[in-house]
This record gives C-alpha cells, structure tokens and sequence, in this order.
C-alpha cells in the first residue's frame, strides 16, 4: 500500500534528525578522541644509581664439619644446636677406656726403652773408662821407654870413661913396670898401678853391664807399649760398640716415644674441642651413638665461622655483566624486616648455574632454553652487635648492588624511553615480504616531548639505568616535558600527534601522597 504524503515527510524528517545526531556525535567522539598523555619535566637529578637485586641466604665464611677420627660410643654432647662455642671449648666426648689401656700400655714400653738407654750409656761410660786407663797406660811405657832410653846414653857415657880409664891405668902399670925394672920405683907403686888397671877394668864391666841393663828396660817398656796401645785399640773398640748400643737403645726409645705420642693423640681425639670460633649449625649424631673412623667415619657435628658473614645470591645471566667485585650493596634479611645492612662484593662465579640446578659446576646435559644464573658473594660489614648475634646462616636475604652511580645526570622515567623503526628514504618503498638484510637500519632510540601540545619524537643517547628512571646522554635539555604514558599510547604515538595533558584528580593525587 502506497505511503501517504504525510508519512512520508514523517519518516524524511526522522531519518534526517538521525543523520544530523550521528554527524554531531561523530564531531564530539572525535574531539574525544584526542589522547591525553601523562607529562614530566626534565630535571637534573643529584644522583643515579644503576643496581641488580637478587635474592639469597646468609653463609658463614666456611662450615667446618667435625667427624670422628677414633672409634668409640658417644658419651656425651656438650653444647646445642645455634649454640655459640669459642675455640678449645669442649664440643663432644667418645669413651676414652680402650685407648687411654693403650696409651698407659705403650707408656711403659717406652719407660722400659728408656731404662735401655741408660743402661748402655753406663756401658759406653764403663768402656770411655777402660779407654782412659789403657792410655794412661800406654803413656806410662812411652814414659818408661823415654827413661830407658835416657838410662842407655848415660849407661854408654860411663862405659866410655871406664874405658878411657882402663886405658890410662894400662899405660900407667905399663910406665911403671918399666920403671920398677929400672929401679927407680918401689914395688909397692907399682902394685897400686896394677891394682888400679884391675879397678878400672872392674868399672868398665860394671858400666857395660849397666847398659846392657837399660837396653833390656828398653825393650821390656816397648813390649809393655805394644801391649798397652793393644788394650787402647780394644777400649777405644769397646766405647764404639757401646755407642752402638746407646745409638740402638736410643732408637728404639725414640719408636716407642712416637708410638707413645700417637696413642696419647688419639687418646685425646675422645674429647672433640672447637677449632674455632663459631655457631653450631648441625648435630647428626647422638649420645650412644657407635662413632666409627675411616672411610666412612662418623660426622658429629658442623660448626659455621661467623666471624666473616657473607650473602651468597644468585644473580640473573643477563645481568651479572654489571656485577664486578668491590661494588657496594644493601642487604635487607627478612628476619630483620626493613633493616638495611652494608656490604661488598668479594666473589663473582665464572660458572653458570641454571635454576633447576641445586649445584655449581658444569652440566653434561645442556639446556639451552633453561635461564641461568651466577653465584655471587658479598661481605658483611660494619656489623652491629644485634646483627652479630642475631644473624643464623640459612636466613633468606635480598642484595641491592650498586653497579654504577652518575652524579648530576639528567634522568627520565624508563617507560618514556622507545624503539623506533628508522623512515624510509624519500622515494623508498618497502616490500613486506622481501627478506631481511643483515645490515638492517637499527631502531632509534628515542622519546616524545610536548610541544605546543603536540607530540614529537626526539632521538637520545641513554647512560646507566636506575630502579625506575634512566640516563640521558644527550637529546635532551633541562625543562622538556616529555611525555610518560600511558604507553598503550605511547607506543601508536606519531610525530605532530596532537595531545592533550592528562589532569590529575585529587583522589589520584591522595593515592600517590
């Protein structure tokens, strides 16, 4: 059926308020279209900090773990669990009865051995003696022979005047003979001369005889001379022998003494003292316990060294490049809350560990899509008494490193900072589906500043990066606003786009107080 007129003109009209609400409401969506964007002025910020945060636990500086070097039941533990103890305090006791019968065994032995020693010494003495006196002796005949020998030349002088006088008692009876024959003496004379030749004649034999006396003596004293040089040659023999014995006696002595020494030590290894300083940080065994020594011997307990406290943390491979010993950090240990303490790195591991890895070192099987980390210690310093005492190894600890520090820098938030895809030349056309170069333009780093309510792209040259703000170099200048977010905007921003301010409401700005 045929519209009228009217309806006509109705349904004109409708249809014509509809397009003229549509073009209205399209103006106004396009007015609101316009993106409001969050700004922040560029300022010079005193100082920047670039860190790495990792978590970890608190470690000793080395755990000693205590085993049992002797065999024995477990008599007795003197101290606790995260008890202190400081060196040469009494930690654990084995029954000493076995080896102290041992030791008192091995003690008579070398008193018996030392009883030796002193019995060939006496024998060395006795012998030194003997040696004496046999060259005492010798000295005496070399003596005698001297005397004899001495006897002989005085034995020979007086047989030579015996026969000087001989001769002149001869040639006296002789002269008067001749002159008793003559007459001229009385006979009386002459046998006074004769009687002094048989005198003369008498000494001569007597002196011979003297001599023949002393060379005997001579031969008697170099016969006893043998004799007593025989009897050195036995002593002197003797005192080596001796010495040989003392030498022998001392030895064996010296065995037993370091067989003595070795029982007394494991003796006393009954009685386990702290080598060190520390805290008990494990006792696995038990009183009652058989402790056995070897191979397989039996762990008593682990002490940790706490005068050097350390965090060990795991540190991400994609930062421990920035990690390098010497650098400060600030450790917070969850049983301590929101305390800080102060440390330093000692220690960067050049192997990886990856997370699934409850060990350093490498791996045999390699998974190349697993992250992985590097085991980095860091010192404890200028520790209080509070942290001293209250620090137990195993507690959980995050580190803040400071890797780098820049001192009035100019730094903007880091989601301002994008990556641009470089304009293509004038002229120059990209095809989508032609292949990739190997010297493909690089993006551009850069950020949009506002000016005169438009957004505009600045290329910059960024330095150190901090927790939430990063380092410009060079593009910008103190006093730009550069634009902050949101960055689903950010990121289809393009050069001249027209923005506005984002205003803050109070309740955003009571939230951020």
């Amino acid at each position: 059926m045929a519209l009228s007129r009217k309806k006509k003109i109705i349904i004109g009209g409708s249809v014509a308020s509809l397009l003229l609400i549509v073009v209205i409401a399209s103006i106004f969506a396009t007015r609101k279209d316009t993106p409001e964007v969050t700004v922040v002025k560029v300022e010079v910020r005193p100082e920047l900090r670039s860190t790495v945060t990792s978590s970890g636990e608190i470690r000793p500086i080395q755990f000693m773990n205590l085993t049992s070097e002797v065999q024995g039941r477990i008599e007795e533990i003197y101290v606790k669990e995260g008890q202190k103890v400081t060196k040469g305090e009494p930690l654990v006791r084995l029954d000493p009865d076995q080896l102290e019968s041992s030791t008192d065994a091995q003690l008579a032995a070398f008193q018996s051995a030392q009883d030796d020693v002193r019995v060939s010494q006496s024998q060395v003495t006795a012998a030194q003696n003997q040696l004496s006196q046999a060259q005492q002796g010798m000295n005496v005949s070399q003596v005698a022979i001297d005397n004899a020998r001495q006897g002989v030349v005085t034995a020979q002088t007086e047989v030579d005047r015996a026969q000087v006088e001989l001769n002149a008692a001869n040639r006296e009876l002789k002269r008067n003979e001749q002159l008793l024959e003559s007459g001229v003496i009385a006979r009386q004379e002459f046998d006074s001369a004769k009687d002094r030749v048989e005198n003369a004649r008498v000494s001569l034999n007597t002196s011979r005889a003297r001599l023949e006396s002393q060379r005997i003596s001579i031969k008697d004293a170099t016969a006893r001379l043998n004799q007593q040089a025989v009897a050195v040659r036995d002593a002197r023999r003797g005192v080596e022998t001796a010495s040989l014995g003392v030498n022998s006696s001392q030895s064996r002595a010296n065995q037993q003494s370091a067989v003595l020494r070795g029982q007394r030590n494991q003796r006393d290894k009954t009685l386990q003292v702290a080598p060190i300083n520390g805290v008990i940080a494990e006792i696995p065994s038990k009183v009652g316990t058989f402790a056995v020594a070897g191979l397989s011997t039996t762990a008593l307990l682990t002490i940790a060294d706490m005068s050097s406290i350390n965090v060990e943390v795991k540190v991400d491979e994609t930062e421990i490049d920035k990690v390098e010993v010497g650098q400060k950090a600030k450790i917070k240990v969850d049983a301590f809350g929101d305390k800080e303490l102060e440390g330093e790195v000692t220690q960067k591991t050049p192997l990886a560990v990856g997370k699934s890895q409850t060990s350093g070192g490498l791996s045999t099987n390699i998974n190349v899509q697993e992250a992985k980390e590097f085991r980095v210690v860091i010192q404890l310093v200028n520790l209080s008494e509070e942290f001293l005492n209250g620090l137990r190894p195993g507690m959980s600890a995050t580190a803040v490193i400071t890797t780098k520090t820049a001192q009035n820098v100019i730094a903007v938030p880091l989601q301002a900072v994008i990556e641009k895809k470089p304009e293509p030349a004038p002229g120059e056309t990209v095809q989508p589906d032609a292949p990739q170069s190997a010297d493909k333009p690089k993006p551009i780093k850069g950020v949009y500043v506002l000016e005169d309510n438009k957004a505009k792209f600045v290329a910059v040259e960024t330095g150190i990066t901090g927790e939430s703000d990063i380092q410009i170099l060079s593009g910008l200048s103190e006093g730009q606003e550069v634009i902050t977010g949101p960055s689903r905007i950010l990121n289809t921003l393009k050069e001249e786009t027209i923005v506005k301010k984002q205003v803050k409401k109070e309740g955003d700005a009571a939230n951020k107080s």
